[in-house]
């Protein structure tokens, strides 16, 4: 039986720090009422030069340097973005070629916040087909360029950045199963609803999203997500060492914990310093995690997330 496992992390966050005070300085909003609301303190913003496919690569090369993983070994590259650094051809064919990486299949996946759940499934098919031996698992995004900086209710939640895993073929399980979910008649509440139409954009080009909606939607999907895979393995949330979810706000994050009832150190908490970075957002706390030496040989570590669609999922692996 072949299995896919996660061997590698890596992340990238751009130089630029932006705290809730600076964010002050041009938005009607105050560093209490962010950080109340969402537990988001600072965020990083790429700099002016820097596509999604720069932070990639970043986070790609780390990820590849913490178990000695060389170019010519990788033969699948899956990014998962909302923001890639064109129309096309897709930001995973753009990272092959920065990474110097000539023989693999590349493409993009787009789930919004849920897009590395998603990646990481797809790649788990790959590998457990034997379609693939060596995959880089990219979330990047640059949601700055996105955002409406005149609706204070969302353009003080997101940031930039990206995270990366590398996945093995194993004969040791490793991901142990992937959820995901998709309904489209919630489209409209969290979306970027413009596009490209003869050289013009039509519609918004800016995000847009009903925070309440998100909210009571997300707290009951990532309880029966987490339940979903739970029962699949017949596990109970006792036996789940570490909670990774999508980091968009800290009171739906603990919301959903206590729904499962895991303590608060079994709960990994980034948003403070990386805002919402959508589908960065969980490579990036996983990597931190690794990097802090948390997350130990034999752990059970359970992910989650929810984005615009809405999509949204759960992967549980074994470390």
């Amino acid at each position: 039986m072949i299995y896919s496992r996660v061997v590698g992390t890596g992340s990238y966050l751009p130089d630029r720090v932006v705290t809730n005070r600076a964010l002050e300085e041009i938005v009607d909003t105050n560093d209490e009422w962010i950080v109340t609301r969402t537990g988001i303190r600072e965020r990083h913003f790429a700099a002016d030069n820097q596509n999604a496919s720069d932070l990639a690569v970043e986070a790609c090369k780390r990820a590849m340097q913490a178990v000695h993983v060389h170019p010519g070994e990788i033969d699948l590259i899956i990014v998962a973005t909302s923001t890639p650094d064109m129309v096309f051809p897709s930001t995973a064919c753009i990272l092959q070629d920065k990474l110097g990486i000539k023989h693999s299949v590349a493409f993009d996946i787009q789930a919004v916040c849920a897009g590395f759940v998603y990646a990481l499934a797809t790649a788990d098919k790959f590998i457990r087909s034997g379609s693939a031996k060596c995959a880089l698992i990219v979330g990047a995004e640059v949601f700055s360029r996105i955002l409406n900086w005149q609706d204070r209710g969302t353009c003080v939640l997101f940031g930039d950045g990206a995270g990366a895993v590398v996945l093995k073929a194993s004969n040791v399980p490793g991901v142990l199963t992937t959820h995901l979910h998709t309904d489209g008649s919630y489209r409209d509440v969290l979306c970027t609803p413009g596009t490209v139409e003869n050289g013009t954009i039509r519609g918004s080009p800016l995000l847009t999203m009903d925070g309440g909606a998100v909210y009571k939607f997300a707290v009951k999907a990532f309880e029966d997500v987490a339940w979903e895979a739970l029962n699949a393995n017949g596990m109970q949330p006792a036996e789940i060492d570490w909670f990774i979810c999508h980091q968009a706000n800290r009171r739906i994050i603990m919301h959903a914990a206590k729904k499962l009832d895991l303590p608060d150190e079994k709960v990994v908490l980034t948003v403070d310093r990386h805002g919402n970075t959508s589908a960065a957002s969980i490579p990036l706390a996983l990597d931190t995690t690794v990097r802090e030496g948390k997350i130990k040989a034999g752990d059970n570590v359970l992910l989650a997330a929810l984005g615009g669609g809405f999509a949204w999922g759960a992967a549980l692996l074994k470390w």
